[in-house]
């Protein structure tokens, strides 16, 4: 087992969380004129978020590790700040948007692991996490107000 591949699974779990979070409370919070829409996108983005964090954790318990699991252990790991529910929709979706590149770039540096070690279980969760967050970046920025 790779330390360096586990750490990477670990910080991905801690800001999927993050980014679960966040998003839900922009989900709860976000208002304006185009609260409908972002409301019910936002929705959308939070309940894939939720499988994602089930099927992180559970390749890392399957590498033969013990998965982060508390807050205090995400907030040592985490990248992704917390959000703020009095922001504004643009912001929030701005800072959704930043939020999904940035964890890109983490999965690019991991999916090369992987690659390295010829772990294609890791590879292809890494490689089908790369295209939704891709694709929830893209809804993003193209609905940036």
């Amino acid at each position: 087992m790779n330390t360096d591949l586990y750490q990477a699974f670990a910080r991905l779990l801690a800001d999927t969380y993050t980014l679960y979070l966040k998003t839900q409370n922009y989900h709860w919070h976000v208002r304006g004129p185009y609260f409908k829409t972002l409301h019910l996108m936002f929705e959308e983005q939070y309940l894939q978020l939720a499988t994602a964090i089930d099927s992180l954790a559970e390749r890392i318990l399957t590498m033969g590790q013990t998965a982060p699991a508390t807050f205090a252990k995400f907030n040592e790991l985490r990248r992704i700040q917390e959000g703020d529910s009095q922001k504004k929709a643009e912001q929030m979706v701005s800072e959704l948007c930043e939020d999904h590149q940035l964890l890109l770039q983490d999965l690019y540096k991991a999916l090369k692991l992987a690659q390295e070690q010829n772990d294609e279980g890791s590879a292809n969760l890494l490689s089908d996490r790369i295209a939704e967050h891709e694709k929830t970046h893209w809804m993003l920025k193209a609905s940036a107000l």
